[in-house]
């Protein structure tokens, strides 16, 4: 069967040097493997996503030089599919309505005494909304704004217990998921949890060449490939490019775009050669001093 993995940035700003790092690693597994690689614009987040930055996506990524199957997949553009997907989940009653505001969960953990997670600061959920009465639902979700949450226990027991998932040496990872996961949010309708599970199922996508910060994600995304029927993807997670302060590169932190690196003349094979050489100190691309970006990869 034909090996197929994906690319797929969010246009919430312009890609960043890290951004091409984790294409190239796509890139570079798809030839090693003889692997066809898509390409996806992940913009189902409407809040923050704009659509000069899916042209930009195109543009950067061809003056880099991958190159990848057509049809270009958007996620605006699957919305019903998401949407059958979260009817397929409340009909197994693995998934509830939550009306908690993010006040509401750190006052119910702070009455419980629990701090929120330390690596990511995110609060885990307490189950406010998990047992309430079906009556009230459904009262409560035509007056107030809502959540849809996994049911992750109920979710678990339904399919015997959670699934771990394969990596690229067939070595069995185990599962952990910390709480109930929001998998369609109050102000966009389907999560990217969900949205990409669905997106994969639908392209085929065999094997998941991603960064090593979302092999958090892992787990979430094989319940619900397991609950959806979908067929279970190997996954390779590979390490971040960081900054010499150790943070991983990003769009908040200002990190350097490839647009800035085209402007300046550098020589995309060039950073091409220098992004996937082992040996990565990095930078000059967190050097104030443009010439030197341009002397090093011009």
């Amino acid at each position: 069967m034909q090996a197929i993995t994906r690319f797929a940035p969010s246009p919430t700003g312009l890609l960043h040097v890290g951004n091409a790092y984790a294409a190239l690693c796509c890139e570079s597994w798809a030839k090693l493997h003889g692997a066809t690689m898509l390409l996806r614009i992940e913009d189902i987040d409407h809040t923050r996503c704009q659509p000069p930055f899916s042209e930009a996506i195109l543009t950067d990524l061809n003056w880099l030089g991958l190159i990848w199957q057509q049809p270009v997949r958007k996620q605006s553009a699957h919305l019903a599919e998401y949407q059958q997907a979260i009817d397929r989940l409340r009909h197994m009653g693995v998934i509830y309505p939550c009306f908690c505001t993010r006040k509401a969960i750190a006052n119910e953990l702070a009455r419980m005494g629990v701090a929120p997670h330390a690596d990511d600061n995110t609060p885990p959920y307490p189950g406010t909304c998990r047992h309430l009465p079906e009556p009230e639902q459904t009262e409560r979700m035509q007056q107030e704004p809502f959540a849809w949450r996994l049911d992750v226990g109920k979710a678990a027991a339904l399919i015997g217990g959670l699934p771990g998932w394969h990596d690229t040496d067939n070595r069995l990872h185990p599962a952990s998921i910390p709480h109930d996961v929001v998998i369609g949010r109050k102000d966009i309708a389907y999560s990217y949890h969900l949205a990409v599970v669905v997106d994969d199922a639908a392209q085929g996508v065999t094997h998941i060449i991603r960064g090593e910060d979302l092999q958090g994600s892992t787990g979430i995304h094989r319940l619900l490939q397991a609950l959806l029927g979908f067929p279970e993807p190997v996954y390779m997670h590979h390490r971040l490019l960081k900054t010499p302060t150790g943070e991983r590169l990003a769009k908040r932190i200002g990190s350097t775009t490839l647009r800035s690196l085209r402007d300046m003349g550098v020589n995309p094979e060039r950073l091409r050669r220098y992004l996937l050489q082992e040996e990565r100190h990095l930078w000059p691309f967190m050097d104030s001093d443009e010439a030197a970006i341009v002397a090093e990869l011009g």
